[in-house]
This record gives C-alpha cells, sequence and structure tokens, in this order.
C-alpha cells in the first residue's frame, strides 16, 4: 500500500507545475515580456496583446481540465478515486 503523503507529494508537484505555467503565460507573457512579443502578429493582433487579453484565459480554463484528468489518473495510482 502506499503512503498518503506520496500522494500529497505528486499533488504539490502537480499544482506547482500548472502554477508556473500560469504563471508565465500570464504575468510573463501578458505584462513582462509584452513587447517582444508584439511584435509577432496572431489572427491581426499583436501577440503580447492577445496573451493579456485571452491568451491567459484561455491557458487558465485548459489547466483546468487538465489538472483535473491528472488528478484522476493520480487518483486511481493510489487508490482514492471514486466510482
Amino acid at each position: 500500500m502506499s503512503h498518503p503523503s506520496d500522494y500529497w507529494k505528486e499533488n504539490l508537484r502537480l499544482v506547482l507545475f500548472c502554477l508556473a505555467i500560469w504563471f508565465v503565460v500570464s504575468y510573463l507573457f501578458g505584462i513582462i515580456l509584452v513587447e517582444p512579443l508584439n511584435a509577432i502578429r496572431l489572427g491581426g493582433y499583436k501577440l503580447g496583446f492577445w496573451f493579456a487579453q485571452q491568451g491567459s484565459i484561455y491557458t487558465f480554463v485548459a489547466l483546468i481540465f487538465f489538472y483535473a484528468w491528472r488528478m484522476n489518473k493520480l487518483d486511481q495510482k493510489y487508490n482514492v478515486h471514486e466510482d
């Protein structure tokens, strides 16, 4: 039987991974690196503007689904899933 602390370590690693991606997309791409990214266009809009207005929201929603999917796998791995 696996130890509960192993489950939480993997859960925290997943949360930190998701938060790191969210930080990079919303803060770095949307604020800090906006000027270099504005040299690239996406659908007629500057990429830095797109990340600030749309990209961070899309990434956040994608991270929600990714987290739910990975947590379901993690729950099954440690046999704490709901049937």
